[in-house]
């Protein structure tokens, strides 16, 4: 990374939140870039991350999570490039690698599992929090029409496409972005007031 890619992803850093409370610079330093840094990605280095999101936490420990991933100039890239959004299209070829996450719906008896989401979550945050300790950037996009991801990847009907991920180290010029999207890489990162997510004792009074 050169030192003006350097300093704008510091200053991007220090843009993208202001929490109220102390909490990690892990937590506070991460966000979801539309640039990425040329740095090689290299396999050994995706292998770390997938360690992080095997020892996450899951209910009675079915690890219902798996993920495909890919490198750029592939032509797997090309297959998820084609499964996102439009907006997605338009600046994802910048990451150096993309991934589909996907979980397993149903339990070991075939059953509904019905944290499977969330457990594929918990995985999805050790890897992000892995990521962003070796200064990786990840970006995850609801954009993905899963049907066609899963058709294009031959998935079995009991796994679910929940998202895709686009991964590469911090870098890159928003000099380079087209004007909508350089302004969202310097909006400043939003969130709504503690006081609206954890409430002591009761439950909020219901808003009319």
């Amino acid at each position: 990374m050169s030192l003006a890619e350097q300093q704008i992803t510091t200053d991007l850093k220090e843009l993208k939140k202001d929490p109220d409370h102390p909490i990690l610079d892990l937590l506070a330093e991460r966000w979801s870039p539309v640039t990425f840094s040329d740095r090689f990605l290299a396999e050994e280095t995706l292998q770390i991350l997938f360690e992080a999101a095997r020892w996450a936490p899951s209910s009675n420990n079915l690890q219902p999570w798996y993920f495909i991933y890919t490198f750029r100039t592939t032509e797997a890239f090309e297959k998820i490039y084609q499964c996102l959004s439009e907006y997605n299209q338009s600046w994802v070829q910048n990451a150096p690698v993309l991934m589909l996450a996907i979980v397993d719906e149903k339990t070991e008896d075939g059953k509904e599992n019905y944290h499977a989401l969330h457990d594929l979550g918990l995985a999805m945050g050790n890897m992000i929090m892995q990521a962003q300790s070796m200064e990786i950037a990840t970006h995850m996009m609801a954009g993905v029409d899963w049907k066609k991801a899963q058709k294009v990847f031959e998935i079995p009907e009991a796994y679910h496409v929940a998202t895709a991920i686009a991964v590469g180290y911090y870098g890159g010029d928003p000099d380079d972005l087209k004007e909508n999207l350089r302004e969202r890489e310097f909006k400043p990162g939003k969130r709504k007031p503690l006081d609206q997510l954890a409430r002591r004792d009761s439950w909020w009074e219901l808003k009319k």
